[in-house]
């Protein structure tokens, strides 16, 4: 890879930085304060699952503490998507999408995790539109993140010569 190609990977990544919450979340007030009213916060211990792939999604989360791990079955083999840690936000996918959660969060060590209620959230889209967008943007800067990382983590299979030895 050339020096050009890695800074352009690196521009790339970095216009698909996430956004701050509080940034992704600002509505106006009444919009807010339905919000706050009707999130919960949920303790987990380690290895208890937060929710289910495939299960209805109750709402949009976000990581207050712990170490969480994102697994998906995906054409009948299991799959790590990665890990969520303090602040992360999740399940953009489902909550904007069917409704349907995309993979499943469990915990690695004890936490919690802040829930917005998806009926709460769909209100707060009707009364203050701008809301489902920015998140609607945040989720495609999540796709681009993803497909960025995989595309600079990929690995490179070694060639295997005549004699068996491993070449880069």
């Amino acid at each position: 890879m050339t020096s050009n190609q890695l800074e352009e990977r690196i521009e790339r990544l970095a216009a698909a930085a996430a956004h701050p919450l509080a940034e992704l979340l600002e509505c106006p007030e009444e919009a807010g304060q339905l919000l706050n009213s009707v999130s919960r916060c949920i303790n987990v211990d380690a290895g208890e699952a937060v929710f289910r792939q495939n299960g209805s999604c109750k709402g949009l989360y976000v990581v207050v503490s712990g170490d969480f791990v994102r697994k998906a079955e995906r054409m009948q083999m299991r799959v790590t998507l990665g890990t969520a840690r303090h602040g992360d936000l999740l399940e953009l996918a489902a909550v904007l999408g069917d409704g349907h959660h995309t993979y499943t969060l469990t915990a690695v060590t004890p936490g919690s995790v802040l829930m917005l209620p998806i009926d709460a959230l769909r209100h707060a889209f009707e009364r203050h539109p701008p809301l489902r967008m920015r998140l609607l943007e945040e989720l495609a800067r999540e796709v681009s993140r993803a497909y960025i990382t995989c595309c600079m983590t990929r690995v490179t299979p070694a060639r295997r010569h005549a004699n068996g030895a491993a070449q880069a």
